[in-house]
């Protein structure tokens, strides 16, 4: 397969369409979770589709003293790549093809939910991402847009923009790619040096942390509903044999308090490591750890059920980096 590298939407909408064409976005210097959204895409997009890879470095997306000016420039390794995980078509338009008037004055707003965690700690960003997202879809056209799940608020932006708008394109979200040391794929990391990366690595564990006492939990009320709500539910837990169901037992059996247990343990244990971090050399600063509704972003409550995101997003040194993992809590898991 040889991927042709189109600069004009012209030449884009000039191409015979047969199947689905399937659309991956990218700000380029692309690296292997770019790789998997392509795969992915040449799966949905079947021999008869069509997949497009777009490489645009968004202006209208870098705050004031952000990294737009050292944001990598890989065209040629990008195409590569793209290449050989089956992309048909490098769609790597210029700043005036994308914004032929200039600085767009009409953007989309990204409302309530922009504001918040990564909006908050960089004010205009998804209004710009929203806005060269939309651009983007008119441009290329697609039947199915994929993004990954690492940017997980603006993937929810991103659906929402399409359900609240009526886009006729469907989002596909594909889960986020880590390096074997656990931390995500990210064109920043390169940025990172060795000492950098190892107090970088504190971002995947804080989130495993949380995870796994997530897990803990979830495990141990469920056997704690296999015994009789009664006084004896912690001795049953304790016989299980289980250092974490003994120690936890009693809370459990009391229905424990919001500090030790559901969403709130979850935050606390992923809050230990990140702080173990901060004293590191370089030390991890902390932007925000959250535990959110994907739905809206909004902090989850100590009762919730369903799908939640656990989020968290620091700097290391220079370098400012984000990642996340999915939860589900109680009837729903």
């Amino acid at each position: 397969m040889t991927t042709a590298v189109l600069r004009t939407a012209g030449e884009l909408h000039a191409r015979a369409r047969s199947g689905r064409r399937v659309a991956v976005m990218t700000m380029g210097a692309l690296h292997e979770g770019h790789a998997t959204l392509v795969r992915t895409a040449r799966a949905i997009a079947g021999t008869e589709g069509e997949v497009v890879v777009t490489v645009f470095v968004n202006p209208l997306q870098f705050g004031q003293g952000e990294d737009l000016d050292r944001y990598p420039r890989t065209l040629d390794a990008d195409v590569k790549l793209a290449e050989q995980a089956g992309a048909d078509v490098v769609f790597a338009p210029s700043v005036d093809e994308v914004y032929p008037g200039g600085e767009p004055q009409v953007r989309i707003g990204a409302g309530p939910m922009g504001e918040r965690w990564e909006g908050a700690s960089r004010p205009g960003h998804f209004d710009g991402m929203l806005t060269v997202v939309a651009k983007l879809l008119h441009l290329t056209r697609p039947d199915v847009a994929l993004y990954g799940q690492k940017d997980a608020q603006q993937l929810a932006l991103i659906r929402r923009m399409v359900r609240d708008l009526n886009f006729g394109v469907e989002i596909v979200a594909v889960p986020t790619v880590r390096e074997e040391d656990g931390l995500a794929l990210s064109s920043r990391n390169r940025y990172l040096s060795s000492d950098e990366r190892r107090t970088a690595l504190a971002l995947s564990q804080a989130l495993f942390a949380g995870r796994d006492r997530h897990a803990a939990q979830e495990a141990l009320r469920a056997r704690a509903r296999e015994v009789p709500a009664t006084r004896a539910r912690a001795e049953a837990l304790s016989a299980i044999g289980e250092s974490r169901a003994a120690a936890d037992a009693h809370a459990v059996a009391k229905v424990a308090p919001a500090t030790t247990s559901g969403p709130a343990a979850v935050r606390a244990a992923a809050r230990l490591v990140l702080d173990d971090a901060a004293r590191l050399q370089p030390p991890l600063v902390l932007d925000y750890l959250a535990l959110v509704d994907p739905s809206d972003f909004t902090e989850i409550a100590g009762d919730f059920t369903g799908e939640a995101v656990l989020a968290v997003a620091a700097r290391v040194g220079r370098t400012r980096l984000i990642d996340n993992i999915p939860l589900t809590f109680g009837a729903a898991s």
